[in-house]
């Protein structure tokens, strides 16, 4: 997927660095809550999936791998060392959480 999305990036000039990168990805997470509270009828009801949510989670991941190529991480090695942290903390001590507050 990563891949997909750098060509199409490429193909339309559209890199912009990490920063800015970061900022639409923050934007379109905003916008999957929005989607989610309407979808939920503000978590009043369980959530079913919708158009309006899928076509934001697709925004999501986009500007995520985006940024990903921006900082020059490859996502599938991050995803993979984050399953692998989480895989070891459920292990040690039967929680994925971090421990933090």
């Amino acid at each position: 997927m990563q891949k997909q999305v750098n060509r199409f990036i490429e193909s339309h000039s559209l890199s912009c660095g990490a920063l800015a990168r970061y900022v639409d990805l923050v934007s379109e997470t905003g916008e999957l809550g929005k989607a989610l509270l309407l979808a939920t009828d503000d978590g009043k009801n369980a959530f079913q999936p919708t158009e309006n949510a899928r076509e934001e989670i697709g925004d999501c991941l986009f500007s995520l791998l985006a940024l990903c190529s921006e900082m020059g991480i490859d996502a599938q090695d991050a995803l993979d060392k984050a399953i692998d942290k989480y895989e070891t903390r459920l292990t040690q001590k039967g929680d994925a959480g971090s421990g933090h507050p």
